[in-house]
């Protein structure tokens, strides 16, 4: 009789259990000699028994297929070395009697050819089968509670690393430049100054590692606002719980980004000018149409001609040089006259702490909001009980007003700890501002478009003379009225007009950030304005 010995391991049992090559191929070879049975080859597998999708198994396969006669039977110690899945199992079992071969377990024989053998053979069979489902299953739970923990279980994300700490414990830590490069990511994303494209564009030349779609699951991922997110499991719903790594954004921050996602906030982002010339692209906005302006170059002569003109039948064009010289000198009359210093700073710090005083509506509108959700489940437990809506009705409502009451929780934090003190703010903002068109002139393209969408909220006219449009930042539009108003007492006669309009309503400046759903933006019109300002 010709065997070939089929020897298999996996690196947990070589290592803890004992099951090494070595002692299988001792005990194979001893059973052969003292069963008179002819030793062909013997085959050493070092892959999971889960499927027969083995390397060594599959050329065996092939081999006996080959050489059809000349193996009797394969010998193996047990039966879970042969397989550990009872359906994957007989099928095999029944294409190696095809091939007139043997399966045989030296430690578990069993005659065949008694019917009752097969019982045995099933029992042989499934006990490694439900082994690996009760040790998946221990891990799946293991997992889950680690995760409720606030761990990070597997590898760490982009911007985090794996770490150790004295007593053994795992957990994950920031790593620079990553970290700051994802935290610029995640504020750029908020301010819309930079469409997601070009701002991936950014991420990667500042030394960001991923592809296009990790750089956007990473801008879901609840992990970078110091949160674990748990997925759904039996009777469980989805949710995220507190980390114990620290995080590298704020969790207002990241629910503002969410919000911009899910389209529940208006983030108006344009594309990036790739030429100084361009600098105004996406910023213009047609007189006789309405339409936003692009930028493009035409070939002359002498040269490329770049100019701003409108997509539409309309036909507004103008030329690039002369729009961009005109907004240089309708920033210069925003720079504050001499003598204002004093009366800017009081001006302004009065103002932004007499509407800081709408604070109080905004946390009272987020305890009304948090309130609500809490009746929604009351109300949806109610509903329950008599039976008027089914459980996973409720189960999905639940859910809904949680995630609600976690993301106001956040916001009603945020909105506690804001504060009124701006003197330094104010300080640098202004001492800029007194220089504001140089400031303008020696920046790049992106500062440039920063500076714009800083004091200009909104889409502005051009008509190839001049710059209208419906409001300023509210910060800028007191200071230019406040001048106003002092040259018209000193002089007599008013300052050449800027023409820009000076009706400013309430709700701060476009793209709003870290701002509260539904609440006055007022105070973020300061900071955002005085912020900007080195």
């Amino acid at each position: 009789m010709n065997a070939d010995l089929y020897i298999r391991v996996s690196t947990d049992e070589q290592a803890d259990k004992g099951f090494s090559q070595r002692d299988q191929e001792e005990r194979l070879r001893k059973y052969c000699m003292s069963n008179q049975i002819t030793v062909r080859k013997v085959i050493l597998e070092d892959h999971s028994a889960k499927t027969f999708e083995r390397p060594e198994w599959i050329r065996e396969i092939a081999d006996l297929k080959k050489r059809k006669g000349q193996v009797d039977v394969i010998l193996f110690t047990k039966w879970d070395r042969f397989s550990r899945n009872a359906g994957d199992a007989y099928q095999m079992i029944n294409i190696l009697r095809k091939l007139s071969v043997e399966p045989h377990a030296i430690e578990q024989p069993l005659d065949m050819s008694i019917p009752e053998s097969k019982i045995m053979l099933a029992v042989y069979l499934a006990t490694p089968e439900v082994e690996n489902d009760r040790r998946a299953l221990n891990v799946l739970y293991g997992m889950r509670k680690a995760k409720k923990e606030g761990r990070w279980m597997g590898p760490a994300p982009i911007g985090y690393r794996n770490k150790i700490t004295e007593d053994g414990n795992k957990y994950i830590a920031p790593i620079e430049p990553d970290a700051g490069i994802l935290k610029w990511v995640f504020n750029s994303f908020v301010n819309g100054q930079i469409a997601v494209e070009q701002l991936y564009k950014e991420a990667r030349l500042k030394g960001l590692k991923c592809c296009k779609s990790q750089f956007w699951n990473l801008l879901r991922n609840p992990v970078y606002c110091g949160k674990i997110y748990l997925s759904a499991y039996k009777d469980e719903s989805a949710k995220v719980v507190a980390g114990l790594h620290e995080p590298i954004i704020s969790e207002s921050l990241f629910y503002d980004v969410q919000d911009l996602l899910d389209g529940k906030k208006k983030n108006y982002r344009t594309k990036l000018g790739t030429q100084e010339i361009m600098q105004l692209r996406g910023y213009l906005l047609c007189p006789l149409c309405g339409k936003v302006l692009t930028g493009s170059a035409s070939r002359g002569r002498s040269g490329r001609y770049y100019y701003y003109h409108c997509t539409s039948s309309c036909g507004a064009r103008f030329k690039a040089e002369v729009a961009n010289d005109l907004f240089v000198r309708e920033l210069g009359k925003l720079i504050p006259s001499s003598g204002m210093i004093d009366s800017y700073r009081h001006v302004i710090s009065s103002a932004y702490k007499n509407h800081s005083q709408g604070r109080r509506g905004q946390v009272k509108q987020l305890n009304e909001q948090l309130d609500q959700a809490n009746e929604d489940i009351v109300k949806a437990r109610r509903l329950l009980l008599r039976e008027e809506i089914t459980p996973q009705d409720y189960k999905e409502i639940k859910a809904d007003s949680e995630k609600r009451i976690e993301q106001l929780e956040v916001k009603l934090l945020e909105a506690s700890k804001q504060t009124d003190n701006i003197e330094l703010l104010l300080d640098k903002a202004i001492s800029s501002l007194s220089r504001l068109d140089q400031l303008y002139v020696n920046a790049d393209v992106k500062r440039k478009r920063q500076i714009i969408g800083s004091i200009f909220p909104e889409k502005v006219i051009f008509n190839g003379d001049n710059y209208r449009t419906a409001r300023l930042n509210k910060a800028v539009e007191l200071i230019y009225s406040l001048d106003k108003d002092l040259l018209e007492n000193k002089n007599g006669q008013t300052k050449e007009n800027f023409d820009l309009s000076t009706a400013v309503n309430r709700i701060g400046f476009e793209p709003m950030t870290y701002c509260l759903e539904g609440s006055c933006s007022i105070q973020l019109s300061y900071r955002s304005f005085l912020n900007f300002f080195p």
